[in-house]
């Protein structure tokens, strides 16, 4: 296997491996810092940051080394090659090119939204001078808000790696971003009247190894240091793009995408970006309760499960084939397994469907090209599918209902008067159920919703159990490659709402805590397409299922 050799450090390469000296590097833990290199950009070698010593090895032993400093981002690695990142010539190398890039820089650290996760405050403080031989005034350039509706430009803290121009030509393909001007005077700009408004816009914020581009969002909202993350899935679409959920006193300030090259890659879209504000929403359920007539009886949970369990299992014996329940493409695996397994064991008769999964349009590919349309291959997808687990749900309904019977035909037979109890599971934070649908379920006797938000169906509805959002939740969600990942719990859920998992744990009579891991082992062992649960722990980046068996095809409803 070919070996180089970092910092007097072996790195093994794979056969036809390409590496440059800075993933090289960081192979053997030594880091090579850089600002402008990423790796899903192409390199440009502008910022000067990563100059390292390179030498190759000759047949004989000996080690010829080139003579001047090379960028490490475009120098690739090959069997012989020696890098030296840790000499003094590459020292001062890094402190030059530092004390270049903090020439003009503001002060602007105590204010900057990057202030705590920035580039040049780690550089500065691992391979910078401790002072500065700046006499002259700094060139103060203005800022510009008008880059795009969520990104906001500060014009002087940029020290002109072009990353988020490249992202904007090789990922998104919209290039709105460029460079405008020439040396002291250059600048990121855009054309005017063309913002950066692509749907991957939010990207070039976290790329920015500074605090240049910021989000108009989080925008003096936090520090940084403030904050707890939790690892996460975005939840609205197929996708599946795994992020972190960062929080500060139970309340949820930013989704930042993590890097998963089994699901969408480095980066994440807007709509995912942005659209979890229905979390701290006023129309938040926050509270269980039983209903007569449409009147609140009780709030309190113990007596509003005792209740809606004791419902179900009476009307279970009665008439199995008249009990119905709706499970929810926004459940979680564990969330379905608790639900369908309890009810399946009342009644092998009773009806098992799945909610309505929301459809928008048609798959968008990026990058686009000058005319807006994809082109291939494909660098990241934003699914039509706007639901993040209609595959790990499918599978369970499959194991125990032997199909995946469409939400249509329950509202349908609801409408004919064919239950007598339903169990309804809500979730979308987009609206699952329409006026029309929710009428067809006023001659059910007894209607039992969990839900995150209200709906059209609450006024019909006998008791109403107060449910979680993906971020007060632990469980698994299955993206459409069959991609099963763990979702967190970051916050807690508002007012008496709790984590639908706690719900159906308690509802269904079983004792002790929920506990997604411990649950996940059960649900293996007990669904063969989800044998690849049976770990328990899915790691950072999941679990491919490698399942023959699919989940049905059901009819949707574009939205």
């Amino acid at each position: 296997m070919p070996t180089a050799l970092v910092n007097q450090k072996p790195v093994e390469l794979a056969p036809g491996e390409r590496l440059n000296c800075i993933q090289a590097a960081a192979r053997v833990g030594v880091e090579i810092p850089a600002y402008c290199w990423h790796p899903s950009l192409s390199v440009v070698a502008s910022c000067r940051m990563c100059l390292v010593e390179v030498g190759e090895t000759k047949p004989d032993g000996t080690v010829a080394m080139q003579p001047k400093l090379v960028p490490g981002c475009q120098t690739p690695v090959k069997e012989g090659t020696v890098i030296v990142a840790d000499s003094q010539k590459v020292k001062d190398a890094r402190q030059a090119t530092l004390e270049y890039l903090l020439l003009n820089h503001p002060l602007d650290c105590p204010t900057c939204d990057q202030a705590g996760e920035c580039f040049l405050q780690d550089y500065s403080f691992k391979y910078g001078r401790s002072y500065s031989r700046l006499d002259e005034p700094k060139e103060i350039k203005p800022d510009k808000e008008h880059i795009g509706d969520q990104i906001t430009l500060f014009t002087d803290r940029c020290v002109m790696c072009t990353r988020c121009v490249r992202f904007t030509r090789e990922i998104s393909g919209t290039a709105e971003l460029q460079v405008i001007n020439r040396g002291t005077h250059e600048e990121i700009d855009i054309f005017p009247g063309d913002p950066c408004n692509n749907k991957l816009a939010g990207n070039v914020v976290d790329i920015c190894p500074v605090g240049a581009l910021c989000s108009k969002d989080f925008l003096y909202k936090q520090r940084v240091w403030w904050l707890n993350s939790a690892k996460s899935v975005c939840p609205n679409c197929s996708t599946g793009c795994s992020v972190n959920v960062d929080q500060n006193e139970e309340k949820v300030y930013r989704l930042k995408p993590r890097e998963n090259p089994l699901a969408q890659g480095p980066f994440m879209c807007d709509e995912g970006r942005f659209g979890w504000k229905y979390i701290h929403a006023e129309e938040r359920l926050t509270r269980p309760e039983q209903r007569t007539d449409g009147n609140s009886i009780v709030g309190d949970w113990a007596v509003v499960l005792n209740a809606a369990r004791e419902a179900i299992v009476q009307a279970a014996k009665k008439s199995p084939q008249r009990v119905a329940a709706v499970l929810s493409p926004w459940m979680t695996v564990e969330e379905a397994y608790l639900l369908a397994s309890w009810l399946k064991k009342l009644s092998p008769q009773v009806t098992l469907a799945l909610g309505h999964v929301r459809v928008v349009g048609e798959d968008d590919t990026y990058p686009k090209d000058v005319h807006g349309k994809p082109v291939q291959p494909a660098k990241f997808t934003i699914r039509s599918e706007k639901c993040p687990n209609h595959q790990g749900v499918g599978h369970v309904l499959q194991h125990f209902a032997g199909k995946v019977k469409p939400f249509a035909e329950v509202v349908s037979e609801a409408g004919d008067g064919k239950y007598d109890a339903v169990y309804l599971v809500g979730g979308d934070p987009a609206g699952w159920i329409s006026e029309t649908e929710a009428k067809a379920f006023s001659k059910v006797k007894t209607l039992i919703v969990q839900d995150l938000l209200a709906s059209p169906v609450l006024p019909q509805a006998s008791f109403v159990l107060a449910g979680g959002s993906f971020a007060e939740r632990d469980g698994t969600f299955v993206n459409h490659s069959g991609l099963a990942q763990e979702i967190h719990r970051s916050i807690r859920s508002p007012g008496n709402a709790r984590p639908d998992g706690r719900i159906l744990w308690e509802l269904t009579g079983r004792t002790g805590l929920f506990h997604a891991g411990n649950l996940r082992v059960e649900i293996g062992n007990a669904i063969p397409a989800l044998a690849a649960l049976t770990p328990g722990k899915l790691g950072e980046l999941g679990v491919p299922l490698n399942s023959t068996q699919t989940t049905a095809q059901i009819p949707v409803v574009q939205a």
